[in-house]
């Protein structure tokens, strides 16, 4: 009962530790059903090497002749299979025609059913000869996995197929495509711009920013629109890269229904994949789309194609007659093809729609809403909230000494209201992306060290202020002194944290305006504090006239508290307004996202 498990261990082992280290020895049998190297990233769409054969006939125990040629590559992986169910195991046995660069492997139960190398050293081409078993099927095709170089490489490459004599052609037409090939449909170009005149009338359409126009510079655009039992789909946008959308279940990725058009040397090649988890999308073998047309023009990679609203025959594809959340997603891809992670937060609808049924006209948010929430009730506490209680409570302790709310000086009462309100914002802020998350997040840098760190500062203020010393206590100025470097430190790094927060892929505002507007904020506050204190201090001087009248000291006093007290509450309004401004201008900006 332990000899499975431990097999499954020893395999994944094998895999992991071949995805860091590779396979230059080319010790690849974990790669025999599937033919995937266990390398990081996705494979290419477009094979540069080629198959080729001495013949196309064979009869058991006939040896053929098989080249895999092309530019330079380090790992390569060959097989036979049965030509009408290519997942099926490997089918007959190799022998080799240069045992220093090529050597034999067993898969499954067949004994050398496969070739691969014998080191990284770069080759062009590499000959074996497959010998025809006593019960091959009537059909066989020679597939092959090359590696260019790590991140480089190509999955089951189709090759020829050979049929035993007086053997039909098999029906239906095989799909000989490869596993990283795009579309085998004839391709043509699109002339202009999509249109969005008919959005929300026959077509189903998606746009970001919304109501956008598909042929400007900054518009995301995706629409559906059913003609018969088929859908005719077009995608635009401003990527040099690609472009693919999603049909999912919920609002992760994770068993998707993926469509990619990928910009490939100036060529865009559209194909079908399967998303399983936060992972590289794995490019389907069979490709259901029809009528594919591509545009590269005017910074805009635009891209359209048809399929059916059924596809009962391919494994993976959604029907297009029930409701999905939509993504949309856009990022690089390097030579060849090989797409990177988005950058930024797919575009994702806000509920679940059916694009064969109602025409509309939608938009998405590329921030989920717990994450809206969250930054939205971060900025409303430490732009808002804490600011102004800082600011009451440093200049206005003067000025509202003889007003009283509640038994206790206005000053006071004010400034415990905001800081109380900073503290329940903030805790209810921070538990947020642990919810959406469902624990840690390991790809948000510094902001949640950073934002923990605030946390902790944040409830430690109102717990030192219960323990404060009366107004003449001895330890009263060492409590003061704490208070105010709590408070300071938490400020700083609360700022520090929303301008790296800013830029995170859940939530990321607009570049480079959201810096900008932080760094105003920044300004605008410090600005006050300054104005402030300068005033306080020529406010001190004019006091410390010395009189040799006491009653002229007096004048003077009262003179200039009453100076101060309306020039301090002008400042303030003033102050408000502003802060108020900038905090309205951020939650436009996330509402918008």
């Amino acid at each position: 009962m332990e000899l499975p498990g431990f097999a499954v261990a020893v395999w994944m082992f094998g895999c992991l530790y071949g995805s860091v280290v590779g396979y230059p020895n080319g010790k690849v049998r974990e790669a025999c059903t599937s033919m995937v190297p266990c390398h990081r990233g996705s494979p290419q769409l477009l094979p540069e090497h080629t198959i080729t054969v001495n013949g196309t006939e064979f009869k058991p125990g006939d040896n053929i002749e098989v080249h895999l040629s092309g530019p330079d590559f380090e790992g390569f992986f060959l097989q036979a299979r049965d030509a009408e169910h290519l997942d099926r195991p490997a089918v007959g046995s190799f022998v080799l025609a240069d045992r220093r660069r090529s050597q034999l492997l067993t898969c499954g139960r067949t004994k050398n059913s496969a070739v691969s190398h014998t080191s990284k050293a770069k080759k062009k081409d590499i000959k074996a000869y497959w010998i025809a078993p006593e019960d091959a099927p009537k059909h066989i095709q020679f597939l092959a996995t090359v590696v260019k170089k790590y991140r480089i490489f190509w999955v089951k490459i189709p090759g020829p197929i050979v049929s035993q004599p007086d053997v039909l052609s098999p029906t239906p037409p095989l799909h000989a495509t490869s596993e990283a090939m795009s579309t085998s449909q004839p391709v043509s170009y699109i002339s202009k711009p999509f249109s969005a005149s008919v959005c929300g009338i026959t077509k189903f359409c998606i746009r970001n920013p919304t109501n956008c126009d598909p042929g400007s510079a900054s518009c995301f655009f995706l629409s559906f629109q059913q003609e018969g039992s088929s859908v005719f789909i077009e995608m635009s946008g401003p990527s040099e890269g690609y472009l693919a959308f999603a049909l999912s279940q919920d609002q992760w990725m994770g068993g998707d229904d993926a469509y990619l058009c990928v910009n490939v040397d100036h060529h865009v090649h559209v194909s079908t994949a399967h998303l399983k988890e936060r992972s590289h999308p794995l490019l389907d073998s069979e490709n259901a789309l029809e009528d594919v047309s591509w545009r590269l023009a005017d910074g805009l990679l635009q891209c359209s194609f048809r399929r059916g609203i059924r596809l009962p025959a391919y494994k993976g594809r959604f029907n297009l007659d029930t409701s999905y959340y939509i993504f949309l997603a856009d990022g690089e891809a390097s030579e060849g093809g090989l797409i990177h992670k988005h950058r930024r937060q797919p575009l994702v609808t806000n509920g679940l729609y059916n694009v064969t049924g109602l025409p509309q006209d939608i938009g998405g948010s590329r921030a989920p809403r717990l994450i809206k929430a969250h930054g939205a009730l971060m900025f409303v506490a430490w732009i808002t909230t804490v600011s102004i209680g800082v600011i009451v409570a440093r200049f206005f302790k003067p000025v509202w000494s003889h007003s009283f709310l509640f038994g206790k000086e206005l000053w006071f009462q004010v400034h415990r209201m905001l800081m109380l309100t900073t503290v329940m914002l903030t805790s209810i802020s921070f538990v947020l992306p642990f919810v959406y998350r469902g624990g840690w997040s390991q790809q948000a840098g510094f902001h949640p060290y950073l934002g923990c760190a605030v946390m902790a500062l944040t409830i430690f203020q109102p717990l030192m202020a219960g323990f404060r010393p009366s107004r003449h206590a001895p330890r009263r100025q060492l409590f003061n002194w704490f208070h105010w470097s709590t408070g300071t430190t938490a400020r700083i790094l609360a700022v520090v944290t929303m301008f790296l927060g800013m830029d995170l892929p859940a939530l990321d505002l607009p570049d480079p305006w959201d810096t900008y507007a932080m760094i105003g904020f920044v300004a605008w506050h410090v600005g006050t504090d300054v104005l402030l204190e300068i005033h306080s201090y020529c406010l001190v001087r004019k006091v410390e006239v010395i009189e040799d009248d006491r009653v002229q000291i007096l004048q003077s006093l009262t003179s200039a508290e009453a100076e101060g007290r309306l020039f301090k509450q002008i400042v303030l309004t003033i102050y408000v307004c502003g802060n108020i401004v900038f905090l309205v201008a951020f939650l436009i900006a996330i509402n918008q996202v």
